[in-house]
C-alpha cells in the first residue's frame, strides 16, 4: 500500500505546495481546508495527475469536533496514515500587544496552537506501534517569528509558534520509542496569499530584502524541507525545527 500523507490547510500556500509534492513522492494524500472550494479542488486535481489518490475535507482545526471528522475521513478513504504534517495557521491582524483584540489572540491560539494538538492527538493512535501502527512522521510547521518575537506586528502569532515549538520538543519525547518521529519547520516569509490575508501584502518583499539570499521564501521551499524529513534520509531526526528562512 502506498503511504498517506494528511496535511493541514492543504488548500493554499506551503500546505497546497506540500500535497503536491508529497504526491510526486509517492503518498497519497488527505488535506484539510475551511473555505474555498475551488483552490481546493484544484489541489486535489495536481495531485491526481501525478498519479496520487487525493481527497480534500472541509475542516476547521480549531475545533476538535472537525479535526475528529478530518481522520474519520481519512481513514475511510485510505486506512492508514504514515504522515501529518500540522500546516494550518494564521497570522492574525498586524497589532501592537498593547491594543490586540481579544478575538485575534484566541482565535490565533486556536488556530495554531489547538488545532496542532488536537491533529497530533488524532494521528497518534493510527501510528503508534503500542496501538497497532506502523510508525510515521509528525512535522509542524512553525516560523521564524517564534525566534526573533516580531514585536510591533504579530507577537502573538510569534508566541503561538514558539509554543508549537516547544510542543515539537515534547511530542518528540513521548513519541520516539512508539515509532513516530516528531519535527518541525522554521518557515521563513514566503510568498503566500496570507499576507495578503492579513493586510499586508508587501511583507514577504520587504523581508527578502533584508534576508542574505534577496529572494522571497516560496511554499515549494517550505514543502521540500517538510517532504525530506518525512523521508527515511531524516530517520535519525527527531525533535528538531530545521530553519527554512533564507538566512534570517
Amino acid at each position: 500500500m502506498k503511504k498517506v500523507a494528511l496535511i493541514t490547510g492543504g488548500g493554499r500556500g506551503i500546505g497546497a505546495a506540500t500535497a503536491k509534492l508529497a504526491a510526486q513522492n509517492g503518498y497519497d494524500v488527505c488535506f484539510s481546508y475551511v473555505s474555498n472550494d475551488e483552490a481546493a479542488a484544484q489541489v486535489v486535481a495536481a495531485c491526481e495527475a501525478e498519479g496520487a489518490e487525493a481527497l480534500a475535507v472541509k475542516s476547521d482545526v480549531a475545533r476538535s469536533d472537525e479535526v475528529a471528522t478530518l481522520f474519520e475521513a481519512c481513514d475511510a478513504r485510505f486506512g492508514r496514515l504514515d504522515l501529518l504534517v500540522n500546516n494550518a495557521g494564521i497570522i492574525g491582524a498586524a497589532s501592537s500587544v498593547s491594543k490586540l483584540p481579544d478575538d485575534v489572540l484566541r482565535r490565533t491560539f486556536e488556530v495554531n496552537v489547538f488545532g496542532a494538538f488536537y491533529c497530533a492527538r488524532a494521528a497518534i493512535p493510527r501510528m503508534a506501534l503500542s496501538a497497532g501502527g506502523t510508525g510515521g512522521v509528525i512535522i509542524n510547521i512553525s516560523s521564524m517569528a517564534a525566534r526573533i518575537g516580531s514585536a510591533h506586528e504579530y507577537v502573538h502569532y510569534a508566541a503561538s509558534k514558539g509554543a508549537l515549538d516547544s510542543f515539537t520538543i515534547g511530542l518528540s519525547k513521548e513519541l520516539g520509542r512508539d515509532g513516530i518521529r516528531v519535527n518541525g519547520i522554521h518557515a521563513g516569509t514566503a510568498d503566500t496569499e496570507i499576507h495578503t490575508l492579513s493586510g499586508n501584502p508587501d511583507r514577504p518583499q520587504m523581508v527578502a530584502d533584508t534576508s542574505p539570499l534577496g529572494r522571497v521564501g516560496l511554499p515549494l521551499d517550505m514543502a521540500e524541507a517538510v517532504i525530506w524529513l518525512a523521508s527515511p534520509k531524516a530517520d535519525y531526526i527527531t525533535g528538531a525545527t530545521l530553519s527554512v528562512s533564507g538566512g534570517l
